[in-house]
């Protein structure tokens, strides 16, 4: 299921092939920086860029004998070079490789994911005005409120995840600084220049200031600003789910043609995308706590934060781009029903029009303790009798005395809840 919908792009920047690839290419660059301040011959440089590559394979070996990856890497490359080699890796440390690189892959993955939630924007905006006058129930705490319209439903969702979109949008600036400052961040072994050579060719900012590793708190806003951006969609997803509870059935994911949705019971149509939106946020967030427990680590740097990054990178930013993708869908194909919105919005006979009736009688000089017992009274009526509250309040000598029956006919109509929905409408989406 997750092949389906996440991109092979995606998937590709996080496999060996690539991750060696980029750490290749932030070797070459310090190779580059230095021959220009005279550190490495320029015919060893040419052979260099001539020649460096590296096999996958051969690293893996090395590395079971090893058992580090960044000089079974260097071997490997050595092996296509020669005895130009010796110039490469010098005076680096692996985390200036294996820093400046993770800030290059998350960079690509996160630019990736920004396109996604341009894609999932424009979906919700296509629907909101679509039904932008689809008038529904308002609830709040799971019970009937006040009318709103299922367009204005998806406008909060639009303005919400255009706040994300910001939120990865300053994540991604985060992590995008490398280092080449050396082993404890001091540049003992490799002057400043060449750290702003190499960041500025991989379309990085060098960090103003590093230990020998990159500080991870950078790392921790990214990853956070994943887990808000699934947290988002899960918060619409479990709105779907509820939508399509058989006793609400406003709107519900589309059943393909030949779906199955139980083994048992043939009936059966179950928001299973939207289930799967709530499941995979919980494991985004998981990341971002992962993340944060990252930036503690003993003094310039120990390896704790190593093995949680090499799950976390690639999991949770394919994770996003395949809930992104999915969701996209999902909202794009939903299907709504407005005729089932209008039998519910009158499933309570007119309580929906309880508050106007209040403000109507504290206009009228009621005090508002009074006009709350009066309207309660009745409203309670209806819950407990099953009548109609228009008809209740017009047989109520006290509140129509204050009010007149003119202006009850008047209180009970829709517009008066709807007047503001363009005004809504224009703050969210006018540029």
């Amino acid at each position: 299921m997750i092949k389906r919908y996440t991109r092979k792009e995606m998937a590709a920047i996080w496999t060996d092939e690539n991750k060696y690839r980029t750490w290749l290419q932030v070797e070459v660059l310090a190779c580059e920086a230095m021959a220009k301040i005279g550190k490495i011959p320029q015919e060893a440089l040419k052979t260099i860029q001539a020649k460096a590559d590296f096999s996958v394979g051969r690293i893996d070996e090395i590395e079971a004998e090893t058992k580090h990856d960044v000089i079974a890497f260097l071997t490997s490359v050595a092996e296509f070079v020669g005895p130009d080699s010796r110039y490469i890796h010098m005076g680096l440390t692996s985390s200036d490789v294996l820093d400046t690189s993770m800030a290059c892959l998350l960079r690509q993955a996160g630019l990736m994911i920004l396109k996604d939630v341009d894609n999932l924007l424009a979906s919700i905006k296509n629907r909101a005005m679509e039904h932008k006058n689809t008038v529904m129930i308002g609830r709040s705490h799971g019970i009937h409120a006040e009318p709103i319209t299922f367009g204005l439903k998806l406008a909060v969702w639009y303005d919400e995840m255009r706040r994300n979109k910001v939120r990865i949008q300053n994540g991604i600036q985060s992590i995008s600084y490398g280092k080449i400052s050396g082993a404890v961040g001091t540049f003992a072994n490799t002057p400043p220049e060449i750290e702003a050579y190499v960041c500025e060719k991989l379309g990085l900012k060098p960090a103003p200031a590093s230990t020998q590793i990159v500080q991870r708190d950078r790392h921790a806003e990214f990853f956070t600003a994943l887990a808000i951006t699934a947290s988002s969609i899960e918060k619409m997803a479990v709105e779907i789910r509820h939508l399509q509870r058989t006793e609400v059935l406003e709107a519900e994911e589309y059943f393909s043609e030949g779906q199955k949705g139980s083994s048992a019971m043939p009936h059966k149509r179950n928001p299973i995308g939207s289930e799967n939106m709530s499941g995979l946020a919980r494991v985004v967030r998981s990341s971002a706590l992962a993340a944060l427990e990252n930036i503690p680590l003993w003094h310039e740097r120990d390896i704790s934060h190593s093995s949680v990054e090499r799950i976390i990178a690639p999991d949770t930013t394919i994770l996003m781009d395949y809930m992104l993708n999915r969701f996209t869908g999902i909202i794009g194909k939903l299907v709504v029903y407005p005729e089932r919105m209008k039998e519910n919005l009158n499933r309570l006979k007119g309580l929906i029009f309880s508050q106007q009736i209040l403000i109507a009688l504290a206009d009228a000089g009621v005090s508002r303790e009074d006009a709350y017992k009066m309207v309660q009274s009745q409203a309670m009526r209806v819950w407990k009798e099953d009548v109609d509250f228009k008809s209740l309040i017009l047989n109520d000598p006290g509140i129509v005395s204050q009010l007149g029956r003119g202006k009850i006919e008047e209180i009970f109509d829709l517009n008066y809840h709807l007047k503001y929905i363009s005004t809504i409408f224009d703050r969210v989406f006018s540029p």
